[in-house]
């Protein structure tokens, strides 16, 4: 049983499954689980008994298809959400969920609700994380995250890797490499079931949030894409004004995040442009101060891995993300981890946002260990372009220290910090101008920090469009 998600209003989303899985050789049909067989019922409330609230959800199931000889075929056990509203801000509720007609109910879990925003108001510890996958180091990940406690999680992308797996089961750490014979991507849908197993201790006791990344692609029959990620998170689309579940905000505490995708259409004449749009021009950040947004790929790695990777996303939003002053960027992607100073259009920026790369969270994929400034390790422009983002935006730098070439010879000016590996971040907002940002290797021991920064706002020097309003001024 797990517990994902929230948005500014108070509304958790639980979600938990039943059922077990089943898989088959691609010419035999599979009789799916009836989602009506079992009902979608959490009981909650502030005492762990009674359970005074209770919240009816829904039920689905899906399948991972491929129309091949050999390859196995995937449909889910019953995956079960809910939507529990009424919550009060910065409260202990406990909860249960599974179908009490039949006498099946889950053990009693606890989460704590998010802070009311405002500026005086924030989650104690937020946890950052990216790539996780599940391997060793995704294990001593999590067990620093929980370590850390939490009242909040984010996944920057790239949740199982299942797409790492054949359809037997059988894995590797480049596909491509490993299986270049292979008809279709294949993917081993069994891994999102342990990694949901493997993850309850954390996200049954603290809401996560998640944006998509390249490995929850999951092509199958169809030309269908992204069905495991979709059908096992909630996200706040429709609170958020969002008609589109790979695109999303809300609020957590005096913090607004927005949480965008990079794996469909971003252009200015896209749907996930003008919800941006409409987005942050109705964020009062006074109320809000914090303006956090989150991706999968970053604009700023001095990595070669996915160097300059997502360029065209850069072209079309890096300026729309400044001229509301974001405060901080969070990506994946890339596995290592790295942060930068201030830093708009490559060049060093006292109002530009702090891009911060954590992508280390234990995927089997290995450590990203060269940098694209070091001798012969420049990638050759052609081969940037990821096929899923797709468009040719990366040129040589016109301006600045590495003028008329496609890469710094040193460690570019934009890149403050940087180290191969496994890892996760702790963000704590101290007030409407201070955060502090904590990175820490799962090398050291759960109390040594691998890098340490304030992070300052300054918005009287630092232009911001605010929405007006009365309400903050009024209860002062």
């Amino acid at each position: 049983m797990t517990l994902f998600g929230f948005h500014g209003s108070q509304v958790f989303f639980s979600m938990f499954f039943t059922g077990e899985f089943q898989m088959t050789n691609h010419n035999k049909n599979i009789t799916p689980l009836d989602p009506k067989s079992v009902a979608s019922v959490v009981r909650y409330g502030k005492l762990r008994n009674p359970l005074n609230h209770e919240a009816k959800g829904y039920s689905l199931v899906y399948s991972q298809l491929y129309p091949f000889e050999g390859l196995q075929n995937y449909t889910s056990g019953i995956i079960h959400h809910a939507r529990l509203t009424g919550l009060k801000p910065d409260k202990l509720y406990y909860y249960r969920c599974g179908d009490p007609s039949i006498g099946a109910l889950s053990d009693v879990y606890s989460f704590k609700t998010m802070p009311v925003s405002s500026p005086k108001n924030y989650p104690k510890r937020i946890a950052i994380m990216g790539d996780l996958g599940l391997t060793y180091n995704t294990s001593t990940t999590i067990s620093h995250v929980i370590s850390n406690k939490p009242q909040l999680a984010l996944l920057v992308g790239d949740v199982t890797y299942a797409n790492l797996y054949l359809t037997n089961g059988t894995g590797c750490d480049c596909y491509s490499c490993s299986f270049p014979n292979s008809p279709v991507h294949e993917t081993y849908q069994p891994r999102w079931d342990y990694w949901g197993r493997f993850m309850q201790p954390l996200v049954s006791k603290v809401p996560l949030m998640v944006v998509e990344g390249n490995h929850e692609i999951e092509k199958q029959v169809g030309n269908q894409t992204f069905v495991a990620y979709s059908s096992r998170f909630a996200f706040p689309a429709k609170e958020s004004g969002s008609s589109s579940a790979f695109y999303y905000s809300f609020n957590a505490g005096g913090i607004h995040f927005v949480m965008l995708g990079a794996y469909i259409a971003y252009h200015k004449s896209s749907d996930q442009y003008r919800w941006l749009e409409r987005d942050l021009a109705n964020v009062d950040r006074f109320v809000t101060p914090w303006l956090v947004a989150v991706w999968h790929p970053p604009w700023y790695s001095s990595y070669n891995a996915h160097y300059r990777e997502a360029e065209c996303m850069m072209a079309a939003m890096e300026e729309l993300l400044y001229s509301y002053a974001v405060d901080i960027v969070f990506n994946g992607h890339v596995h290592a981890y790295e942060r930068s100073n201030r830093v708009y259009n490559y060049t060093l920026d006292p109002c530009g946002p702090v891009h911060i790369v954590v992508g280390d969270g234990g995927n089997r994929e290995k450590m990203a260990v060269g940098h694209a400034d070091e001798p012969g390790n420049c990638p050759d422009p052609a081969t940037t372009p990821d096929q899923h983002i797709g468009g040719f935006c990366a040129l040589n730098f016109t301006t600045g220290p590495a003028a008329g070439q496609f890469c710094w010879d040193r460690q570019p000016d934009y890149s403050a910090f940087r180290e191969s590996s496994f890892g996760h971040g702790i963000l704590e907002v101290k007030n409407q101008t201070w955060a502090l940002w904590t990175w820490h290797r799962n090398q050291d021991s759960r109390s040594t920090v691998g890098d340490q920064i304030y992070i300052v706002r300054q918005p009287d020097k630092c232009p911001v469009r605010y929405k007006q309003t009365e309400r903050w001024f009024a209860s002062i």
